[in-house]
């Protein structure tokens, strides 16, 4: 029986795992990367889990003919929107309360202060953006579910950035991911992609500012 510290390796490792999983659990393989994506959304205690690579992974393996694209994605989509909804209300319940924890493996207060700075400057539109940036992506709905934002408001945002997430990584892997050159540099090429959109946010924040001034000049 594997102890806590192994099962959380292994939980920690699972993208680079899972041809193993695939071979050993056959089907029962979709379940646990569901889990790992709910876990990693939807609980403040796994934000190391991973989740662009697996997403990515998944899609690669999907496109070598292991597993089925379609389901993938349907299933990441259902466990990233479920998560976010459940870390949204875990949020709501707890409140400020969290701040007063003390910071260990699982809980960092500075993550909370982070996401807590990013909904200062994007507001609302953190619930998609954040899906792009790890650690931001776990505490973002724990957030939103402290500072009371609607939750139909909460929900779209939230439908929205789980499917737009996790098309890109699924179908950029399965495309893509069995490529020679992207398949050896696989780290560097996520990390890549989640650098592309942790920019987004600051250029059109710029591109807004340039564009109010240019009106006011007018």
């Amino acid at each position: 029986m594997l102890s806590i510290t192994e099962l959380i390796g292994y939980l920690m490792h699972f993208d680079k795992y899972l041809g193993g999983y695939i071979i050993e659990y056959g089907i029962l393989v979709y379940f646990l990367m569901f889990m790992v994506i709910f876990f990693e959304t939807g609980l403040v205690l796994f934000p190391f889990l991973p989740g662009d690579s697996l997403l990515f992974v998944a899609g690669a393996f999907a496109g070598a003919g292991y597993l089925d694209v379609t389901l993938l994605f349907l299933l990441f989509a259902l466990a990233a929107i479920v998560g976010d909804s459940v870390n949204y209300s875990i949020g709501k319940y707890l409140g400020p309360r969290v701040f007063k924890y003390k910071d260990s493996f699982f809980f960092r207060k500075e993550y909370l202060d982070r996401t807590a700075n990013f909904f200062k400057k994007y507001g609302s539109k953190t619930i998609v953006l954040a899906r792009f940036i790890p650690i931001v992506r776990t505490f973002a709905p724990f957030m939103a579910g402290i500072g009371k934002m609607r939750y139909i408001t909460f929900l779209s945002y939230n439908v929205i950035g789980g499917i737009v997430w996790v098309a890109l990584f699924v179908f950029f892997g399965y495309f893509f991911g069995n490529l020679p050159l992207i398949k050896d540099n696989l780290i560097i090429v996520v990390l890549i992609i989640i650098l592309g959109f942790s920019i987004v946010p600051v250029l059109y924040e710029y591109l807004k500012h340039k564009l109010t001034n240019r009106n006011k000049i007018q």
